[in-house]
């Protein structure tokens, strides 16, 4: 983790402006800071001094504030004023800030969703799509911190602890010395609790992740369960896994805690180590009270913009690992989208399949291997063979949503033959009604059966009038009355034009294809 991590602030889109307009606030800040420390070093100086003030302590600077406001009537209304300014400096920086950090989480997560729904079912299938639902949801809620509250102390470090040394070394060059050498030792301790914050965080979120695949899968078998009377199975499983959950979550809040203790005592040391200093020095008479109390006032407020971007960054570590995370499926490249131009309407157009091969994700298998066939359209084409030679394979190749390793698939018709290779997937992809083996409806498919979800399906994908209509098991889990009944409609959107293509092992289904595709995979191992 980086502290400005540049993939992210080239994400930040329209929250650039706020970003900008919150700089410029935290020099304000700062300029507010400055005056305020020497109203109040004015104000003291007489009730403190053990004589008489007969010069001007605070040397140029103290035509910034009237000698006057040694009075203590003058000195309050001065501080007052100032104190307004700063309220709504902070107020209106605090409230950009939390504008800034919505939209960014909002557009990155949308980036995310959209680049995830992109890259394929198969790549959704692998165990990817889990960590993503995790990482959009739970996980980037965590980034609000760090643009709420870390980088706003950032662009303060940046503006008000330079400015705040300068002055320090207008009035005393020792106290000045003291601070250049004790300051960076705050992002020193602030790098090495960052070391042991990553892995925490790291851990967090992969336990965040288990939880929420643990515990999808378990919604999407309940149903299964229930039957097989198993539904307290996995109870202690999911309870171990929260309190892993748990656990993360506790180290990640013990780490932030220790390093806001570990910078609070370091910045309380140095500070200790200017006032000594000035003290004995006062004694001495080497510096006048005026002088000292303003370097009092300024040399807290140098180190603790420091201080608050090292507590912030910790405590916003977890949203930056969950950014860490969307960046990997952001940079995950899509799969070719051919040429530019858009496909053509597919109604009417036969689909031909050539030499159709795809490798396996682990690359040692091809399924399917060199599959060929042609889908007419008010037609019904089966494709049969055992699981794992590349039926569904075949359907998301043949849809756009999956690179073909060799082979080509056509759509032909009356204006001429176009492969898919040569045009936009995403058009040539939105002519298809796809029911997958298991769909997922939603919120509403949560108390159906996985028949009832599959029909449900069906009735979407027949209702959405799609020139070609593809199915992968669409009889698989129902029974005898149901699936003559699917098997009806799906003839029936044959018989209106449509063409269909279903992956099956059910004879009612194959009995009524007009054409039957035997696919096959390569045993051997691929060289």
């Amino acid at each position: 983790m980086r502290p400005l991590d540049p993939r992210l602030v080239a994400r930040i889109g329209p929250a650039r402006r706020y970003v900008l307009i919150t700089a410029g606030l935290g020099l304000a800040t700062a300029c507010a800071i400055a005056l305020q420390a020497l109203v109040i070093s004015r104000a003291l100086a007489p009730v403190l001094a053990p004589s008489p003030l007969t010069e001007d302590g605070l040397g140029w600077l103290g035509t910034l504030v009237p000698v006057g406001a040694r009075e203590l009537a003058t000195a309050l209304g001065w501080l007052a004023a100032i104190v307004a300014v700063r309220v709504v400096l902070v107020w209106v920086q605090e409230r950009l800030a939390h504008r800034a950090g919505v939209a960014v989480v909002a557009d990155l997560r949308r980036r995310v969703v959209e680049h995830a729904a992109r890259l394929g079912p198969r790549w959704a299938a692998s165990g990817e799509g889990t960590a993503v639902t995790t990482t959009a949801t739970r996980g980037l809620d965590g980034l609000l911190p760090y643009f709420v509250r870390y980088l706003p102390q950032l662009l303060l470090a940046c503006t008000v602890t330079p400015l705040m040394l300068l002055l320090v070394l207008d009035l005393d060059w020792i106290s000045a010395a003291i601070i250049a050498a004790t300051v960076p030792l705050v992002p020193l301790f602030m790098v090495l609790i960052g070391l042991l914050t990553r892995d925490r965080s790291a851990r967090h979120l992969a336990a965040m992740e288990r939880l929420a695949a643990r515990t999808l899968d378990l919604i999407t078998g309940l149903p299964t369960l229930k039957a097989l009377g198993r539904e307290r199975g996995p109870a202690s499983r999911i309870r171990d896994l929260g309190d892993a959950q748990r656990r993360a979550t506790m180290g990640s809040l013990r780490i932030a805690f220790l390093s806001g203790m570990v910078l609070e005592l370091l910045t309380t040391l140095a500070v200790a180590l200017v006032a000594v200093t000035l003290g004995f020095r006062l004694v001495y008479g080497e510096v006048s009270i005026e002088t000292a109390l303003a370097v009092l006032v300024l040399a807290p407020e140098i180190y603790l913009p420091v201080r608050n971007v090292g507590t912030h960054f910790h405590a916003s570590a977890d949203g930056l690992a969950a950014a860490d995370a969307a960046f990997e499926v952001l940079e995950t490249p899509l799969i070719a989208s051919g040429g530019d131009r858009p496909a053509p309407s597919l109604a009417g157009a036969t689909l031909s399949v050539e030499g159709l091969t795809v490798l396996t994700p682990d690359g040692r298998r091809r399924a399917p291997d060199t599959l060929s066939f042609d889908a007419a359209p008010g037609r019904i084409t089966a494709l049969v063979g055992p699981n794992g030679d590349g039926k569904t394979t075949a359907l998301l190749a043949l849809m756009g949503l999956l690179d073909a390793d060799a082979g080509q698939i056509h759509a032909r018709s009356a204006e001429g033959t176009t492969a898919l290779v040569d045009v936009d997937a995403e058009s040539w992809s939105t002519q298809f009604a796809w029911v997958p083996q298991r769909p997922d409806l939603g919120v509403e498919g949560r108390t159906m059966s996985l028949g009832e979800r599959e029909r449900a399906a069906l009735a979407r994908a027949l209702d959405a009038d799609r020139p070609v209509l593809v199915l992968d098991e669409p009889t698989a889990h129902l029974d005898q009355a149901s699936r003559a009944a699917v098997v009806a409609q799906i003839t029936g959107a044959a018989a209106a034009g449509s063409t269909v293509i279903v992956a099956t092992h059910e004879p009612e289904l194959v009995a009524a294809a007009d054409a039957v595709v035997a696919v096959e995979g390569a045993r051997e191992v691929a060289s």
